[in-house]
């Protein structure tokens, strides 16, 4: 009966010491997840304190760092300041390359440096069709316009046989009008590059990156260029029949950018290059993409150095 009594007492006493133990445990980790808590929102409210107090310093390092780490996949490149002159970005910006269809700026250039009148009716002829590339054209031959659409369509559309009938009429003829081009890129000290015609089809017409930053700044100078490079689309009655020319660069219709001045090109030779006059953080910025791979790469560059400058691009960063 002792025995047994005693062992009672003894398992109830085990029972209530296993139950103190189980409150303990129980409450010992809340506790701690209390106290835990208590440290964790000081050190969060110091911290959050600290934050705003030095938010503006930390933010525009890590922009200033973000931007440093600017990548093109166009293989020569430059971004030009143009209020300041300050070079943002440059990428093998000396190297010689052909340029394709961005020849038209200095076609558009010489041609209008002649005075001509731009109501003069122009015919497009056999010599106007492409032989070196075969490149299609919707202005087929005996195609009639006044001399102001044909230099429209050479440079909102590229059109190859709008530019050869261009270098056709000036004086003197095509000869004449390639060593027009070539004594303004002389003027305009322009010592990477070199034209053997008006359209760019020939992978002789050659510059830089460097030389094409110039090029697009004296070509600003010409208000025809500006509103025919940046024309979104255009109808001209050929044979009879409306029809409808787009813009090559897609970026004129976009709402986020505000172009002055533009112009693309490709040949198998050249890649596909885009020279570009536009606003960005309220300052006039020349954009020059050359030798990019794929129909899309040039405009992503484009969009990819848009946010680059409009987010804290202010001082020389160079690479490549």
């Amino acid at each position: 009966m002792n025995i047994y009594r005693h062992s009672g007492r003894r398992r109830g006493w085990l029972m209530a010491a296993l139950l103190g133990l189980a409150v303990s445990m129980g409450t010992a980790p809340a506790l701690a997840a209390v106290e835990r808590h208590k440290s964790t929102s000081a050190k969060k409210h110091r911290h959050h304190k600290v934050s705003k107090a030095a938010h503006k310093k930390v933010a525009h390092r890590i922009v200033h760092e973000d931007l440093s780490k600017l990548t093109l996949s166009s293989n020569a490149a430059m971004v030009l300041d143009q209020a300041t002159g300050a070079v943002l970005f440059e990428k093998n910006a000396g190297a010689v390359l052909p340029i394709a269809s961005i020849t038209k700026l200095m076609t558009a250039m010489v041609a209008l440096d002649a005075r001509p009148d731009l109501e003069e009716t122009m015919v497009i002829d056999d010599a106007d069709v492409d032989t070196l590339k075969g490149t299609h054209s919707r202005l087929k031959v005996g195609t009639q316009l006044q001399r102001e659409d044909m230099l429209r369509l050479a440079l909102m559309s590229s059109e190859n046989r709008a530019a050869s009938a261009l270098s056709r009429y000036y004086p003197g003829g095509r000869p004449a009008f390639v060593a027009a081009m070539n004594r303004k890129a002389q003027t305009l000290g322009l010592q990477d590059t070199h034209f053997a015609d008006p359209t760019g089809l020939t992978a002789q017409n050659v510059s830089s990156a460097r030389d094409l930053a110039k090029m697009v700044g004296a070509a600003q100078h010409y208000p025809l260029i500006r509103q025919f490079t940046t024309t979104s689309e255009y109808e001209v009655t050929v044979a009879g029949r409306t029809q409808e020319f787009r813009n090559t660069n897609s970026l004129v219709r976009s709402s986020s950018w505000d172009i002055s001045l533009s112009k693309t090109g490709y040949i198998n030779e050249a890649g596909r290059c885009l020279v570009m006059q536009a606003w960005l953080n309220n300052k006039p910025t020349i954009i020059v993409l050359l030798d990019s791979i794929g129909k899309m790469t040039r405009l992503g560059d484009a969009n990819r150095i848009k946010h680059w400058v409009e987010n804290g691009a202010t001082r020389r960063l160079a690479t490549g």
